[in-house]
């Protein structure tokens, strides 16, 4: 009897400590209604981190909490204390207000800790300046909230800077994303899971040396097709900010990961099947078109 009971502790013990990764958000600065502004959250030990956090990002996980149909009550939006940026480009940031405002009014009451790259302390600091009417009213009106939970304490990222908890082990790494000195991608270690995600990225040797024995491998990506298209101006710009499916093909082909997901997907007309045909040319490993709304265990 005491052993099958050990047994069973033992087994909610290992479900509990499951890694879940949601995909939030795989778009562009192209409003594609279908395709949120880039945001990837990992759930470990029940702790939510999120990684950018794109148009529509509060809405996404809201989505996947009870109170709105879904199944995680660790994604109820007041749970949110973790965010990691990568760079401070629009599309993985406009969601920002609402990720400092409607999990506080949702009743989160303890700051938001982000880690990001220089610059990005601007926008939480001038963000907050801008709501405070909205945030004194909150506060001080007939429906009192807390006065902590809007509060963010910023930490400012450097290459090789290590987040490390009882949950998760975060490590950025400088990537190459043209003329932006601070552009970040992010190693995700947790107890069962090891992911990398890229960023925004041109072919890049320092996320090579960041990916053995992966997971997950989540990789930015242009059409090929759309490229040869661009004019040489755009084109030019294109290959100094992000990566074609041959380069995405060869980086998968040295890390050789358990799932190549891509995201961040520059269509220009494309496909799904399309995109993934060209990286397929390339490389035969198990390659995911990532979709908002995806779930990996």
């Amino acid at each position: 009897m005491k052993i099958r009971i050990l047994l069973l502790l033992l087994l909610i013990s290992t479900a509990s400590a499951s890694t879940k990764l949601f995909i939030l958000g795989t778009g562009t600065p192209n409003p594609n209604p279908e395709r949120m502004g880039s945001s990837y959250l990992v759930l470990a030990n029940d702790e939510p981190y999120l990684f950018d956090y794109g148009t529509g990002v509060i809405r996404r996980i809201a989505a996947f909490s009870p109170s709105w149909g879904g199944e995680y009550q660790a994604l109820e939006v007041e749970n949110l204390k973790y965010a990691f940026l990568t760079h401070i480009h629009s599309d993985h940031t406009l969601g920002l207000a609402d990720l400092i405002i409607t999990p506080w009014i949702m009743g989160r009451s303890e700051p938001l800790k982000i880690f990001g790259p220089k610059g990005a302390k601007n926008m939480h600091t001038n963000i907050i300046k801008a709501y405070q009417p909205d945030i004194d009213y909150r506060i001080y009106g007939t429906q009192p909230q807390n006065s902590t939970g809007y509060k963010v304490i910023f930490n400012e990222l450097k290459d090789k800077f290590v987040y490390q908890d009882e949950n998760i082990k975060v490590t950025a790494f400088l990537n190459d994303h043209g003329d932006l000195q601070e552009s970040y991608g992010f190693l995700i270690e947790t107890k069962d899971k090891k992911i990398l995600i890229s960023g925004d990225t041109a072919m890049s040797k320092n996320l090579i040396s960041y990916g053995e024995n992966l997971d997950y491998l989540i990789h930015e990506i242009y059409s090929q097709k759309g490229f040869n298209n661009k004019t040489p101006d755009w084109q030019k710009y294109h290959q100094a900010h992000h990566t074609s499916p041959k380069e995405v093909a060869a980086i998968a082909k040295l890390l050789q990961p358990k799932s190549l997901i891509l995201s961040h997907i520059l269509f220009w007309g494309s496909s799904e099947q399309e995109i993934l045909d060209e990286v397929k040319t390339f490389y035969s490993g198990k390659i995911i078109v990532a979709e908002d709304g995806m779930i990996f265990e």
